[in-house]
């Protein structure tokens, strides 16, 4: 999802803003004290730096993977490569979990969990109105040009 914002955003000033407003989102939801904060972030973005990492491996194993032409073995393997990176990202959080509890507290926590996928939905849905607005612009540019023509 992340990756599609990136790639949406085109540019590192949208990206920047994008991860500023997924920190404000997220230090209010959490109600973060100054001191929880400057432990807290360190962790997240670390946690999040590898999340991301697990990710792109299976990404770049995926790019050059077509099932329609793999054989069987060869579909057998990137299922269970697939079940390894889930593994791993279970793995991954049940780890940074108790790192952050740490500095936070559970309630703290699950809150975490329901803002990131808040943010989540908020990003995509305005990715997905920028989108349509596009869409609109370009059959409305079309009609003009039809109309001149």
């Amino acid at each position: 999802m992340i990756a599609s914002a990136m790639a949406y955003a085109q540019s590192p000033e949208a990206m920047k803003k994008i991860e500023a407003a997924k920190i404000a989102l997220i230090t209010e939801r959490l109600e973060l004290s100054p001191q929880q904060a400057e432990k807290f972030w360190p962790i997240y973005r670390e946690f999040g730096n590898k999340r991301l990492e697990i990710r792109r491996e299976f990404d770049q194993a995926r790019k050059t993977f077509d099932s329609n032409k793999a054989t069987e073995e060869e579909n057998k393997k990137m299922l269970e490569m697939a079940n390894q990176v889930k593994e791993r990202q279970l793995k991954l959080e049940r780890a940074y979990s108790e790192r952050i509890l740490n500095v936070i507290t559970t309630r703290q926590l699950n809150n975490l969990r329901k803002a990131e996928n808040d943010f989540k939905e908020m990003l995509l849905k305005r990715i997905r109105a920028e989108q349509m607005k596009r869409q609109k612009q370009r059959r409305n540019d079309g009609r003009l040009n039809d109309r001149r023509n």
